[in-house]
């Protein structure tokens, strides 16, 4: 091979980790601790933010979601707390919106102790706990994705009467009638009788795995809701969502929803608005700046790891430059350049480096898989962008902390070199 030839160099590079693969391995480890780190916590981010984006995208499209007060990260002041809530008289009154699809008024049971629903259905001898209620106006199904595997949904008749009807998830049903046909049947549900008339689909898993609690829950007619629980509609308030017909008119049916519910809340010209509107992209939004923070700890942890790593390898070269001073002497005198003796030590540090870094790569990969069969919360995913980019960095700390080394080595005079002992 040619003198300084990067072949021979990383040739060199390997012969040195074989003969020393002790003191080898122990200087490469700052680099597999510090790659393995940014492989680990990126998956588990990387998992993470695949699994919220798909639980934001089953919540449905091109919608917006309008409640009394912000409730993504922000703390609830009096003021908020105290405001008018919506109603259902809001939802029909943005049915006339020229963009607007469908709005649906709803409300949920929740306990107030636990912040869950814990009300149970019952039907023979068999009982279902944690059930959450819901009341919806029949334009839920248009708001919000709906698959029914049993009957129907309730009418705009049911839901004006206030008929004793209800649509189970699929995990109520399934712990009430196993894989029976549920339609017609009736269930207690809080003293009272309520035909079931259909039954839903399971939805996709919930955020951070594991059986989605809407696939436990009861849906009434709100009307029906109102006779159970009238004290939610005024004191939790009612959620309002709207399905509009293109994502290119997001921002004018907001402004146009903005405008009605000020008109009809009675908001000041120079008053802020009392209500808040939200979509699915603001859970997704708030997630990737948590997230973010999380990326800022792995790249400071990492970080650590790397530099111990980067000043092993200086030591190792530094060490290696005195025990091949002879050598260098003896490459000099048959013809090597300063160039080709910074190049052999270069990419002697590079490899060396590279090699911690595939190592960290493997280590990562291997704990990623472990997590995804141990823990299913945590759906660990490998980024290709942070295994480029901890290669990448790997290298990058071997060409730094190699470049000092290399330079006196390229530095030293033949003479004095062959001289040495």
């Amino acid at each position: 091979m040619k003198l300084g030839s990067t072949g021979e160099s990383i040739k060199m590079a390997l012969d040195t980790v074989r003969a020393n693969k002790l003191r080898s391995g122990l200087t490469i480890l700052g680099i597999v601790i510090g790659v393995t780190t940014v492989i680990t916590i990126s998956s588990i981010i990387s998992g993470l933010n695949n699994n919220v984006q798909d639980w934001v995208n089953s919540l449905g499209s091109n919608v917006l979601w309008i409640y009394h007060m912000p409730v993504i990260g922000v703390r609830p002041t009096a003021e908020m707390l105290a405001r008018k809530k919506l109603t259902q008289d809001d939802a029909i009154a943005m049915r006339s919106l020229p963009h607007v699809i469908a709005a649906n008024a709803g409300v949920r049971h929740v306990n107030p102790i636990f912040q869950v629903g814990i009300i149970g259905i019952k039907y023979g001898t068999k009982k279902t706990q944690g059930t959450m209620l819901e009341g919806d106006q029949v334009a839920v199904k248009d708001t919000t994705e709906m698959s029914f595997i049993q009957g129907r949904m309730y009418t705009e008749s049911e839901d004006e009467r206030a008929a004793n009807v209800v649509i189970l998830g699929h995990d109520a049903w399934a712990k009430l009638f196993g894989k029976e046909d549920a339609i017609g049947k009736e269930v207690q549900i809080e003293g009272q009788m309520f035909t079931v008339i259909g039954v839903l689909d399971k939805l996709k898993e919930a955020f951070g795995g594991g059986d989605n609690p809407d696939d436990n829950r009861a849906l009434f007619p709100l009307n029906t809701f109102l006779k159970l629980h009238p004290e939610d509609a005024t004191q939790s308030g009612m959620w309002l969502s709207v399905k509009y017909d293109d994502p290119r008119n997001r921002d004018l049916v907001e402004d146009e929803v903005r405008e009605l519910l000020r008109i009809r809340r009675k908001v000041k010209t120079w008053q802020p608005d009392n209500f808040a509107i939200f979509s699915p992209d603001s859970i997704a939004r708030l997630w990737h700046e948590l997230t973010g923070g999380l990326a800022i700890f792995m790249v400071a942890v990492s970080s650590v790891g790397l530099m111990v790593g980067g000043v092993g390898v200086m030591n190792i070269m530094l060490v290696s430059v005195t025990e091949r001073t002879r050598e260098i002497g003896v490459r000099k005198a048959i013809g090597a350049t300063k160039k080709n003796i910074l190049v052999q030590f270069t990419m002697e540090a590079i490899t060396l480096c590279a090699i911690g870094g595939i190592i960290g790569i493997l280590v990562g990969a291997i704990i990623t898989l472990l997590i995804r069969l141990i823990v299913s919360a945590l759906p660990a995913t490998m980024s290709t962008m942070w295994t480029l980019i901890g290669f990448t960095v790997s290298l990058a700390i071997g060409l730094i902390f190699g470049i000092y080394p290399a330079w006196k080595a390229a530095t030293l005079d033949p003479i004095e070199a062959l001289r040495y002992e």
